[in-house]
């Protein structure tokens, strides 16, 4: 073989090497790992990243509040089963998206957070740099995990670490720190796509042991009153047939949790949602699929049979004993799970007996009597319940629709309100309890199927995302906003018994949240009455674009903190508040 000459050594050194940067590795890896949505806000210094992205085939979409793109992150990992994707600025735009990851991890969505920040040497030194802070540091309390990529080399490395720790195990929210200095770092092209890799099996199955599924069989078998509870990550395994075979083929009574209703059908004749006390009051061995036992299930002591023992299906071995003893822990996906219970299960071993099923039935009926006499009543002010059964009565005719609730009173009315016959379409405030997600939810759940979106908002929980009506106006979502108004936090009928100034729960009773809409350019309407309710969110979801419905409630309508009241601290001034001497 013949050595090249010096002049063909000068040619070829001639040629200029192709080169990337910080922007594009991120972009490409992303894509190289099937990402294809982003929320988040731009700013220094990661605005050209989204523009990338965006002309890299990657969908952005822009929001007003780093809270709520999160937010709009978390519920699309929860509803594709693969990590969301917030991006945000430094400081600031950091913290503000840390609400949404922390309650991504809280609720066991995967999500990433990819936040730019400020240069080390200046952080480290405390220099005051522009949006110092420490954000790798700060986001740890609160993440599942969170990592830094210091170098240029190492972004496929990070992205592929930040989108498999989300992803496997139990989901969670990922925080991945990306300096400015390194997003901007420039080097050979080639090499950089080296640096590159696609996740293998990144969420793989997770079997349990035989002699764990034996002992729950045996344990299940000998139930006299034995109750399933579908937990939210049960909707999220996508297991759907596996967990309707199951319930179904051994005749157990099952109670849905919240973002677990249309799993099976709320009308399913298996449901004991409307004899939820009953069931959980006399039940002798509760199965949990992708449900803990936490404050939503009174840390399964309070209101629970105190003798009842439990079966728990979880993927985190962690969660067994949390709050009560587990005497058949099940640690593995609720897929692979029920697979085993399926293949080791005898036929006929696990039965409900009649007389429980009949019991729990006769209590159902009572209980959706009653519920029935509340909702044909059509008092004036309209109430929570005449307003909601409209929502319901247009949602049935529409079953493809996504339901998104938050609020106290409305959260709470509308889950016992508006039955759900699809999987993974109610969408709620979760384990935690938090305010705000709903316009993020909102966004996400419509930029991810396509389908009409049906928001139930509080006045007060509106309040925390409301202005994303502007993105859903800018997108042009098929997003129907729907506001109990009644004035207030809670109800709007309180007093400030010192001056004339607002009470602490009092907001503005004369508030217009249908003109805020048509300043955006979407449709708004104002309905005092059932009627007008139903004939407004029928036209709306008709029109398939943004709109949203005031509705007039009357002020006194609610209580104090809806369904958990009782969580309030009682000291010894409540109820005895009196006016301090001006």
């Amino acid at each position: 073989m013949t050595a090249p000459s010096t002049l063909e050594t000068a040619a070829a050194a001639d040629v200029p090497t192709e080169l990337t940067d910080g922007y594009h590795l991120v972009v490409d890896a992303l894509r190289m790992n099937d990402v294809d949505t982003i929320y988040g806000v731009v700013g220094i210094p990661i605005t050209d990243l989204a523009r990338l992205a965006q002309a890299q085939g990657i969908r952005y979409i822009g929001f007003r509040h780093e809270s709520n793109a999160g937010h709009a992150a978390a519920i699309a990992g929860y509803l594709n089963k693969k990590p969301g994707v917030a991006l945000t600025v430094s400081a600031p735009g950091f913290l503000n998206g840390l609400v949404a990851l922390a309650n991504a991890t809280t609720n066991c969505f995967p999500m990433v957070q990819i936040s730019g920040s400020s240069e080390r040497h200046l952080v480290d030194l405390k220099q005051g740099d522009y949006e110092e802070m420490d954000q790798l540091a700060a986001a740890q309390p609160f993440v599942k995990a969170a990592y830094r990529v210091s170098r240029v080399e190492d972004i496929g490395r990070g992205i592929a670490r930040a989108l498999r720790t989300a992803i496997s195990g139990r989901p969670g929210g990922v925080y991945l720190d990306i300096p400015a200095a390194v997003l901007g770092a420039i080097m050979p092209k080639e090499e950089g796509d080296r640096t590159l890799s696609r996740l293998v099996d990144p969420a793989p199955r997770q079997l349990p042991a035989p002699e764990a599924v034996d002992r729950a069989i045996e344990l299940l078998a000998s139930a006299e009153r034995p109750l399933v509870v579908l937990g939210k990550g049960a909707a999220y395994a996508q297991a759907d047939a596996k967990v309707r075979q199951f319930i179904e083929s051994t005749g157990i009574p099952y109670v849905p949790m919240s973002m677990a209703k249309g799993l099976l059908p709320d009308d399913h004749p298996q449901s004991a949602a409307t004899a939820r006390s009953l069931a959980l009051k006399k039940a002798d061995v509760v199965m949990l699929i992708g449900a803990r036992l936490n404050w939503l299930l009174g840390h399964g002591q309070a209101g629970w049979n105190p003798d009842a023992k439990f079966v728990q299906i979880d993927i985190d071995p962690k969660e067994m004993d949390s709050n009560q003893p587990i005497s058949a822990p099940l640690v593995g996906d609720i897929e692979s799970v029920l697979d085993a219970l399926a293949e080791r299960t005898k036929p006929g071993q696990i039965t409900a007996p009649s007389a429980w099923r009949e019991e729990l039935g006769a209590r159902s009926a009572q209980n959706v009597a009653k519920m029935a006499k509340r909702l044909e009543a059509d008092p004036h002010p309209m109430q929570f319940m005449g307003a909601l059964k409209a929502v319901r009565d247009v949602v049935h005719a529409h079953p493809e629709t996504y339901i998104v609730n938050e609020g106290a009173n409305a959260l709470d009315i509308a889950r016992n309100v508006i039955d759900m016959h699809v999987p993974r379409h109610r969408l709620d405030s979760g384990t935690w309890g938090v305010m705000g997600i709903g316009m993020g939810y909102a966004i996400a759940a419509a930029v991810e199927s396509g389908a009409p979106v049906v928001a139930i908002e509080g006045d007060s929980a509106f309040g925390f995302s409301g202005i994303e009506i502007e993105t859903i106006c800018r997108y042009q979502l098929p997003v129907v906003t729907v506001i109990m108004n009644n004035g207030g936090v809670y109800r709007g009928d309180d007093t400030n018994p010192y001056d004339d100034a607002p009470s602490p729960t009092t907001l503005m009773s004369a508030a217009r949240h249908d003109l805020l809409i048509e300043a955006f350019g979407g449709k708004g309407y104002r309905a005092t009455t059932p009627a007008e309710v139903t004939a407004a969110l029928t036209e709306a979801l008709a029109s398939g674009g943004p709109a949203l419905i005031d509705c007039v409630i009357d002020p006194s309508a609610g209580t104090e903190s809806g369904h958990i009241s009782h969580l309030n601290p009682k000291g010894i001034t409540v109820g005895n508040i009196t006016p301090a001497k001006k």
